[in-house]
């Protein structure tokens, strides 16, 4: 009998067994330069943002959620494949901090694998909407050796590059005055020079061989022409909306993005309501030029920047209605993030048009600190999180890599490092602390900045090796380009380097001074450590450098025939 009883036991609990080890859903939603300061729960209370907080509100917010590194194209290689950059060869080197074009040869490598990836080998539909920024091509413009339809995704609708000013006519150049300057002003020197040849030539008082003075004319034309048409036809060669391989717009209408990206990921929701499927939305919001609609314009206390906050915020809300609509909120794990800190140099000509980090210092592309790499990151799965609930332990972007994956039913590769960690025992209270013991905080090649977890104290360390160099007017200007600089004459080497206890002073006020025996014990643990990180670092091809980040007219996508490339094929979008 009691035999009889325990198999009816085992009967009944199984439809309950097989409920929970269903595959869930996974919705990611990565929202472009978002400041953690410019969210509601966060601690903004002048923006609107009522469906991220509304996330908070019924998952976990973490606290101390970091980006691999300041600026796009490297912190999103870390995120697909859990990764730090330094790894990929997806760091940038100098003042190529991100890929500059879309045609370039560079891109996330081939032999990366992306969470996209395992879980499409697990059974997953997966799409990505929005943005890319991490290549298209690596020989030809169409063998699409970076695309994402190659690196684990089934659907792509979006942009293959980022947004740029270029893409709304009425806003600057993207490119920096100071480098255009240089290309205009070396056209008259170039012409002058050339004709003194001639001249000196026809009166035979400069000996030089024609051959010379064809070759220089030759050679100098090619190189103003290549700059010219490389910077002057930006919109056409980068503000291009795709649909898997196909070009659907070029250059695309910044006024129609926000509904199609809606309307694309409803429509990808539906197809795949049966799941499982990995979604992930790569907002264009709110990268510049802050392009927002007529819906939008106005109705923020922030002019066009908190506009865009909360237009994007209605995206999110949009989303997450469809979830709730097609039944499927209790099976999917949504992930809210942004993938750096706010971008601090504002708009040229509208300083006041900029993100928010709150009481973090620094922002977008300045290096370790703070306020470039601490971001919003949300979780959400009702019955398996638990809701409204706050983590203050150091967790990364590239945990999602590992998290995914697991859930999902693959496998980490075992072929190489996965520096992402499974969030799943820390954000359902399993277990304590992060798994992350230290982070290391990149600028571009250079190691700027280590963080150490010391679970004993439950004290957050952070040593600075070296800091971005301000220029008078404060944190929100770097010498150099828009982005600060990330070794040389543009940063600050910190000798001896300098100690934050992160716990006590999150906005790096307060470095420990040096003289003190905690100084010294604590900075001899973290050299120990990066001595170690070093040791499982190998040289790989730089994806970001030289000639693998030059435009390439080879590799550019064209609608048409080059480079007359135009065309508009979702005119009832």
């Amino acid at each position: 009998m009691a035999i009889l009883q325990f198999l009816l036991l085992l009967h009944c609990l199984y439809p309950i067994n097989e409920a929970n080890s269903q595959k869930p859903n996974i919705l990611l939603l990565m929202v472009d330069d978002l400041g953690i300061g410019d969210v509601g729960c966060y601690g903004n209370n002048t923006i609107r943002t009522p469906n991220i907080d509304r996330l908070a509100r019924e998952g976990v917010k973490l606290t101390q959620h970091i980006a691999a590194a300041s600026v796009c194209s490297p912190s999103r290689s870390a995120f697909l494949t859990g990764r730090y950059p330094i790894r990929t060869g997806m760091t940038g080197h100098d003042t190529n901090v991100v890929l500059l074009w879309s045609a370039v040869s560079g891109g996330l490598p081939t032999n990366e694998t992306t969470f996209a990836k395992v879980l499409k080998e697990q059974g997953y539909s997966t799409g990505i909407i929005g943005k890319w920024h991490l290549g298209v091509s690596c020989e030809s413009r169409d063998d699409f050796c970076h695309h994402p339809l190659n690196h684990g995704f089934d659907y792509f609708y979006g942009t293959p590059f980022t947004l740029i000013n270029d893409c709304e006519v009425s806003r600057p150049n993207e490119v920096p005055a100071s480098f255009k300057n240089k290309i205009w002003y070396s056209g008259p020197v170039f012409i002058i020079t050339l004709l003194t040849l001639v001249a000196g030539k026809f009166w035979l008082f400069i000996n030089v061989p024609w051959k010379i003075i064809f070759a220089l004319t030759f050679f100098g034309t090619v190189y103003f022409m290549y700059w010219f048409v490389a910077f002057e036809f930006h919109l056409y060669w980068d503000c291009i909306l795709m649909k898997n391989f196909e070009i659907v717009e070029q250059p695309m209408d910044l006024e129609k993005k926000a509904g199609q990206v809606i309307r694309e990921a409803k429509s990808f929701i539906n197809r795949n309501k049966d799941g499982p499927f990995l979604l992930f939305v790569s907002f264009l919001h709110i990268h510049t030029p802050h392009y927002t609609t007529k819906e939008f314009r106005g109705r923020s206390k922030h002019d066009l920047y908190g506009d865009n906050v909360e237009e994007v915020d209605w995206m999110v809300g949009e989303i997450l209605d469809s979830i709730d609509q097609e039944g499927l909120v209790n099976n999917t794990l949504t992930y809210f993030a942004s993938d750096h800190g706010g971008y601090l140099e504002g708009m040229e000509g509208s300083p006041h048009l900029k993100g928010s980090n709150g009481i973090y210092r620094g922002g977008k592309g300045m290096g370790g600190l703070e306020g470039g790499i601490r971001v919003p990151g949300i979780l959400r799965w009702p019955g398996v999180i638990p809701a409204n609930t706050i983590i203050d332990k150091p967790t990364s972007l590239m945990d999602i890599f590992t998290t995914v994956t697991k859930l999902g039913g693959g496998k980490l590769p075992q072929d190489r490092i996965i520096d992402g960690k499974d969030l799943m025992p820390l954000v359902q209270g399993l277990v304590p602390n992060s798994a992350h013991k230290f982070m290391f905080h990149y600028c571009t090649e250079y190691l700027h900045a280590v963080r150490w977890q010391q679970t004993s104290s439950d004290t957050i360390w952070k040593v600075h090796y070296y800091s971005p160099k301000f220029k008078p007017e404060g944190a929100g200007a770097c010498y150099g380009s828009k982005l600060c600089g990330c070794s040389g004459d543009q940063v600050i080497y910190h000798v001896p380097p300098l100690l934050f206890n992160l716990s006590n002073d999150p906005s790096e006020n307060n470095p420990i001074p040096s003289d003190l025996a905690l100084y010294n014990e604590v900075l001899q643990i973290v050299e120990e450590a990066v001595a170690h990180h070093n040791s499982t670092l190998h040289p790989v091809p730089l994806q970001l450098n030289g000639l693998n980040n030059m435009w390439d007219p080879r590799l550019q996508l064209c609608c048409g025939l080059f480079p007359l490339c135009w065309c508009n094929k979702g005119k009832t979008d």
